[in-house]
């Protein structure tokens, strides 16, 4: 896609004059690193602080009287267990149980709740929410175009953050959110993000996007030695994987089902019907042929997304996702195997450019950080 057919988030401007590299991520303009590299990106990330723009997320809101039991209908997590102020992780599944997308559910109120989507499948994800309408007293909004969202991450995110807003931070529990002020901007601040470390993600309208940007980072003393550090996409995707979270188009998609994906505990069979709940109990009672691992190079070399898993020189798998774990040290990477392989220990061959690279499935999260 060319360059002006790109959608723009607010702060393409400001990833620019930071000297951002950018590149096409699902149709949007986005920086994928910035002139001090991914590794200290990642690593600022996990030591100190970082801030990321996510504002080529979606949003949808979903309100009215059966805003609940809707919602319910559509998605693998139960709903009905949120209270005011409080997020979940869950799904949007199909008939056949596969993954239309991953998503974090906000309860608002009983008749009010936000659904955060994915950027590269907001417009498939608002269609599938607003056709499945069926007689429910609820009104659907897109409100993507509404919203900047900034993601403020690492140790020192809180410190940060608290500067810039009268709202006490530390009463906000993980997969929770309140709204007030930051830097004089009316905001949502929920404690929730996608790097495996504590932090929170900011959402305001748009127009305020570069204020609270360049008031984060003067607050984090970027610059400085040691101060906060904006990052991009590709230190995104490391800490994630680090973390064992799962990427869409990669550890899901319309043909993964969550089970399959290590999501059963965001796949509430027995809440009550929802789309693809039969398929999925069939799925669970008949048992799983493959299931998602993860795996640390032995031999020296990469195992990248794509790459083909072999066991006794058997084609049995592929790479979702594999890349150099910077805090780690390691080159670790998600696959999945049929379950039979799928263990502990198991040594895996990895197709690296021709050469059969030894590695073995080993427990995730890779990385947890000290609570």
């Amino acid at each position: 896609m060319s360059l002006e057919n790109l959608k723009k988030t607010p702060l393409n401007a400001a990833h620019r004059e930071l000297g951002g590299k950018m590149v096409d991520f699902g149709g949007w303009d986005m920086p994928v690193q910035y002139p001090g590299g991914v590794i200290e990106e990642h690593m600022r990330t996990r030591t100190r602080s970082a801030l990321f723009d996510v504002s080529h997320m979606g949003e949808i809101w979903v309100e009215g009287p059966d805003a609940i039991p809707f919602v319910n209908k559509l998605t693998t997590n139960d709903v009905r267990n949120l209270v005011d102020g409080q997020a979940q992780y869950s799904a949007l599944t199909n008939s056949s149980g596969g993954v239309v997308d991953d998503l974090l559910v906000h309860r608002f109120g009983p008749e009010k709740l936000l659904l955060v989507v994915n950027a590269a499948t907001t417009d498939k994800d608002w269609d599938w929410v607003s056709t499945h309408k069926g007689d429910e007293n609820v009104t659907l909004q897109n409100a993507s175009p509404d919203y900047c969202q900034i993601a403020i991450q690492g140790p020192e995110a809180q410190s940060i953050l608290q500067k810039l807003t009268e709202t006490k931070l530390d009463a906000i529990k993980y997969y929770h959110f309140e709204t007030g002020k930051v830097a004089g901007v009316e905001s949502i601040i929920a404690r929730t993000g996608y790097t495996g470390e504590d932090g929170f993600e900011v959402y305001a309208a748009p127009e305020f996007a570069v204020h609270l940007w360049n008031e984060m980072l003067e607050t984090g003393n970027y610059g400085k030695d040691g101060g906060i550090l904006p990052a991009g996409l590709a230190a995104r995707n490391t800490l994630r994987l680090e973390s064992g979270m799962s990427l869409y188009g990669h550890e899901l998609s319309d043909t993964i089902t969550p089970l399959e994906a290590n999501l059963g505990w965001i796949t509430k069979l027995q809440k009550g019907d929802f789309t693809g709940c039969d398929a999925l109990k069939r799925q669970k009672e008949e048992g799983l042929n493959r299931r998602l691992v993860g795996f640390e190079m032995i031999d020296r070399g990469i195992g990248r997304d794509d790459h083909d898993v072999y066991v006794n020189d058997q084609k049995v798998g592929y790479v979702t996702s594999g890349s150099p774990a910077p805090f780690l040290k390691k080159n670790i990477g998600l696959a999945f195997l049929p379950v039979e392989f799928a263990n502990i220990g198991q040594e895996i061959k990895i197709d690296v450019r021709g050469k059969h690279l030894s590695a073995a499935v080993v427990p995730t999260p890779f990385y947890k950080r000290a609570k």
